[in-house]
């Protein structure tokens, strides 16, 4: 698709609004950071990511597993050992996220201070 055509511009940013809602979600982004530096299992994953239900981290995994930036490998064990891991396309977004986790990290207490001021205000 040319996203400089006028007539495509619409749909463009539709499409690229649904892929910006869809990494940009909380739990994604979190997960992400977690498969950074190295495949993990299920419940490794669900505590690298404080807060995550069972239910949301298989919601999450299954989305990133459909959008192809996340393998999931199923060892022939008894009982059956699961594995995640990011693919070359969610490694390429891992890098973009890091920054933004390591942006809001250092400007957590700045933010906390103006909605404080924000809130007296109201």
């Amino acid at each position: 698709m040319d996203v400089t055509a006028p007539h495509d511009a619409p749909t463009d940013c539709r499409d690229v609004g649904e892929v910006l809602s869809r990494v940009g979600e909380k739990w994604t982004v979190q997960v992400v950071v977690a498969l950074r530096d190295r495949p993990r299992r299920f419940n490794d994953i669900k505590r690298q990511v404080g807060g995550i239900s069972q239910q949301m981290l298989t919601r999450t995994l299954k989305t990133l597993e459909r959008d192809g930036m996340v393998t999931r490998t199923v060892a022939a064990t008894t009982p059956p050992q699961v594995e995640y891991a990011l693919t070359a396309l969610g490694r390429s977004l891992s890098k973009p996220v890091h920054q933004l986790a390591q942006w809001a990290r250092a400007h957590l207490a700045t933010i906390h201070e103006h909605r404080q001021r924000y809130d007296a205000k109201r």
